[in-house]
């Protein structure tokens, strides 16, 4: 997809905290909730998921 005027806010929001970023994109589906389980196992692997999120769709 096109990389929106958000995106950049959204990319902040998920280095601070991976889920809200993924949770402005898609919000309570099933990417928000696989976030949350990436992010308790590892900071590193929420915030890539998150990107990928925010970047894909």
């Amino acid at each position: 997809m096109a990389f929106t005027a958000t995106d950049p806010i959204k990319m902040i929001f998920a280095v601070l905290f991976p889920p809200l970023g993924v949770f402005l994109e898609v919000g309570f589906k099933g990417h928000f909730w696989l976030n949350i389980i990436l992010t308790l196992f590892g900071f590193i692997p929420g915030i890539i998921h998150a990107f990928y999120v925010i970047l894909k769709h």
